[in-house]
């Protein structure tokens, strides 16, 4: 079987990382959350109070990679859980329009030589665009608000709808609209909103496109 490389791309909060883990799993191959790099980047710039270009000036200390288990790890430690936090989400759209910071991190993504689904902002355009696949997902603002909040609330973080709206909001317009590699949809990428689908069904989705482009 040739190497397959799947990319989802999309707004944040669209469970990108969640149907990319499910199709990696039913394809039996490597999934990939490259959002979580920048996010610990991005998790590495608060721990040590660095502004922009005092990071940039450090990249080379900063190693990002998974573990055995996939999860990512900064500097060889395990962050799954504390580069989820609000303080990190208020911080990562401005980290990941940093030209240093992204082509640190696409040139580490595009170094994976195994099939792969791999999700994040910039996958179809940049990283893989010679793609087989490329889905492109998005959903209401508010629906996505909801799920992100409820997902905070079950980990115990406090919070309030309000703020991870904005938050959502924010990070939206700072994708979008950065200099560098901005989020937007492949010529060639298919849009899957997904407001009111179930996982199941962008599973069912996910996978008979791919079949289709097989």
């Amino acid at each position: 079987m040739s190497t397959i490389q799947i990319a989802i791309d999309g707004h944040s909060s669209t469970g990108k990382s969640t149907l990319a883990r499910a199709l990696a799993s039913h394809l039996g191959i490597l999934y990939l959350d490259s959002g979580a790099m920048y996010r610990a980047v991005a998790l590495y710039a608060n721990e040590n109070k660095l502004s922009d270009a005092e990071l940039i000036a450090q990249l080379d200390r900063i190693k990002v990679d998974f573990d055995s288990k996939n999860q990512i790890r900064l500097n060889d430690r395990v962050v799954e859980s504390e580069i989820r936090s609000m303080e990190v989400s208020s911080r990562v759209s401005g980290i990941a329009k940093l030209p240093a910071v992204r082509k640190k991190l696409v040139e580490l993504q595009q170094m994976v030589t195994q099939s792969v689904v791999m999700d994040g902002r910039d996958i179809g355009t940049v990283v893989f665009p010679q793609a087989i696949l490329k889905l492109f997902m998005t959903a209401k603002p508010e629906v996505r608000a909801k799920r992100r909040f409820e997902e905070l609330v079950q980990q115990g973080k406090q919070v309030s709808y309000q703020e991870v709206l904005e938050n959502l909001r924010s990070r939206d317009f700072e994708d979008e609209n950065r200099e560098t590699d901005p989020l937007k949809m492949a010529t060639d990428a298919i849009l899957l909103d997904n407001t009111e689908m179930t996982l199941e069904q962008q599973l069912r989705e996910a996978i008979a496109l791919f079949e289709a482009k097989s």
